[in-house]
């Protein structure tokens, strides 16, 4: 079985995960979700929401893009209300080449976040906002978002193998490991990680 993908076209790193996947000859099952939504649920904030954070992440990504020679711009803002793109996704069944396309318009080439009309047009679709507002596509996104929450999926973009969960880029290599040899956790030391007590526990803020 394929692995399953949760992403947000919000983030730069699923943009990036997502070439590097293709580039390995990985095959998933893409699952857009609503990242705002998970993150609603933890009480987090988002990498860019935490300025400090938001510089170092931004040229990060610009840095990782360029040594991997891939086609990348930052959107003329960020973060931007990744719903339509979502939706539109949604609405063509989050085919692989819909993906590509939505990605290399926002992250590829730094383009609109939320018209998609000349894109959409591509694909047979004439109104973008009818499509993007049916019932359904709303019902699932809402659905696929609610069982990444229910996983335990707490960031994008997340691999899902089995019933373990790995999260990020650069975590590709790690998931992939697990993807062949299921019992990668069973040895060395990892046994013990997953028991490990807390020594200090950090009081809630607010």
């Amino acid at each position: 079985m394929n692995p399953t993908w949760y992403f947000d076209f919000i983030s730069p790193f699923a943009y990036l995960q997502w070439q590097r996947l293709k580039s390995l000859g990985v095959t998933v099952q893409p699952v857009p979700i609503l990242f705002a939504a998970v993150l609603d649920h933890l009480g987090h904030k988002g990498p860019a929401e935490m300025m400090a954070k938001r510089r170092f992440t931004y040229r990060h990504v610009h840095f990782e893009a360029t040594r991997r020679g891939l086609p990348f711009r930052f959107p003329d803002a960020h973060p931007f209300n990744p719903l339509t793109a979502l939706r539109l996704a949604v609405a063509l069944d989050a085919r692989h080449d819909v993906i590509d396309a939505i990605f290399a318009q926002i992250w590829g080439r730094g383009g609109s976040s939320d018209d998609f009309a000349e894109l959409a047009r591509g694909f047979g679709i004439d109104d973008v906002a009818a499509a993007s507002s049916r019932v359904d596509v709303k019902t699932t996104l809402r659905t696929n978002t609610e069982a990444a929450i229910a996983r335990g999926v707490f960031g994008v973009p997340t691999l899902a193998i089995g019933d373990e969960l790995f999260w990020g880029d650069d975590a590709t290599a790690m998931a992939l490991a697990y993807r062949d040899d299921p019992m990668l956790f069973t040895r060395d030391d990892y046994a013990r990680i997953d028991a490990l007590p807390m020594a200090s526990v950090r009081k809630a803020v607010g």
